[in-house]
């Protein structure tokens, strides 16, 4: 019995040191607790410590009880001697074993969590990753958006600039077209003037025609 503890104690120190440094045997070691605490593993476990713990309780109680007699009878037998090393041992070591077991336990669970938080941490870096890369991706297309925008911004202004020295250019010719035509109005009523002198005068000229005829006549 007290060989078994000794290996089981062992054991639980090596899987212990295993935990501890980082190597592919951990690996190992943990994927098996973990199909051991799946299924029927959690229920047999418990067993095997709840018997364990009694079978302690039990040693302790036996080596209480050949210290009590001690205490009552001056004499001190060999055997009892004998019995009580061998209880206080049994038990000493079941205790120190279950004790190993729980310590197993929660560095199994930590570990898992520390591995469950590290996965969190590197899918959030992940999607922050992502996300940066769609914002800068938007930002370049808005900067290309921008840039066309601008482009067509001077493609309109230079338009604009030869539409306003076309209406500019067109303006003048407007004002020189009417500066022209107001000329033309004054040579004209100027002709007209004119015109209206040489036919008064040429009516004139017919009334002296007739009026010289007609004393000839006479």
């Amino acid at each position: 019995m007290i060989r078994l503890l000794f290996s089981l104690i062992f054991a639980e120190m090596a899987l212990i040191v295993i935990f501890v440094f980082k190597t592919p045997l951990r690996k190992l070691v943990i994927m098996g607790i973990d199909r051991v605490k799946r299924g029927r593993g959690p229920t047999v476990v418990k067993a095997v410590a709840g018997t364990l713990f009694v079978v302690m309780m039990s040693s302790g109680y036996n080596a209480v009880a050949i210290h009590n007699r001690w205490s009552q009878d001056a004499d001190i037998n060999p055997t009892d001697q004998i019995l009580f090393a061998n209880y206080l041992l049994e038990a000493s070591l079941m205790g120190f074993s279950l004790f190993l077991a729980f310590m197993i336990d929660r560095l199994h669970h930590y570990i898992r969590e520390l591995r469950i938080r590290r996965k969190s941490m590197e899918a959030g870096k992940k999607q922050n990753r992502i996300s940066d890369d769609g914002k800068n991706g938007d930002f370049k297309a808005l900067e290309e958006e921008s840039a066309a925008l601008r482009a067509k911004v001077k493609n309109l202004e230079a338009e604009l600039d030869e539409k306003t020295k076309e209406a500019s250019s067109a303006e003048a010719n407007k004002l020189a077209l009417k500066k022209q035509s107001e000329g033309f109005l004054l040579e004209y009523d100027r002709l007209l003037e004119e015109n209206q002198s040489l036919r008064s005068q040429l009516q004139s000229l017919d009334r002296r025609i007739s009026h010289s005829d007609s004393k000839k006549i006479m």
